[in-house]
């Protein structure tokens, strides 16, 4: 029997949109739960970090969206969101990390509020932060996949998988916060790919049921 899946998140949650798409990438069946805001009540007695989203498994919670991946990949491996050659599934599984360990939680909003708020900083210099680790995420990235050995339809496969899932997501943030992504034409040319993919496309926020307007 099929577990039963009820993901916590919001339209606008780049975590979310990650694991959305590896829901869809699988084929699974879901329950969207939105969740209005970070500081609902409601969701910290769910998750007692606050952070979305948190997948919901027969009753059971996992947070974080590199173990909900992962836990994903362990329950239903076929199809995988990882390349089948052990050494380019580790470089996936390095490449996702850059955006959701190093990168994005120095720039979500989070952070950009309490720069302000506590720390004094005016609107140019929290912008300045927010694109200076923008730049050093995205050019880490661009220069792993411009030493690849092999020529790829995606990121390390001809299929899309973990990778792109964290990609994505990030590359969507950077243009809503105005960006110049002219550096990275590997990066954006493979998310131009993505995003013409059903499963991509059902993962985006415009496609969410909380989703304004």
């Amino acid at each position: 029997m099929a577990a039963k899946l009820r993901l916590h998140t919001r339209f606008r949650n780049s975590a979310g949109q990650r694991v959305r798409i590896v829901l869809n990438l699988k084929g699974l069946d879901y329950e969207y739960i939105a969740i209005p805001s970070l500081t609902d009540a409601a969701y910290r007695a769910i998750n007692p970090q606050g952070l979305m989203p948190t997948l919901e498994i027969d009753g059971r919670l996992v947070t974080q969206s590199m173990a909900i991946m992962e836990l994903l990949e362990e329950i239903y491996p076929a199809p995988s969101i990882y390349p089948e050659d052990p050494v380019l599934g580790a470089q996936a599984r390095a490449f996702g990390l850059v955006i959701a360990a190093d990168l994005h939680p120095v720039v979500v909003g989070r952070v950009r509020r309490y720069l302000a708020d506590e720390m004094g900083a005016t609107e140019p210099r929290s912008d300045a932060w927010y694109h200076h680790w923008m730049d050093q995420g995205f050019a880490t990235l661009e220069a792993q996949l411009t030493r690849r050995t092999a020529s790829f339809r995606y990121c390390f496969s001809d299929e899309p998988g973990v990778a792109e899932a964290c990609l994505v997501p990030q590359l969507a943030n950077a243009r809503r916060d105005g960006c110049d992504l002219s550096d990275y034409p590997t990066l954006v040319a493979i998310d131009g790919a993505c995003r013409e993919l059903e499963p991509f496309i059902r993962a985006a926020p415009e496609a969410q049921p909380d989703f304004p307007g």
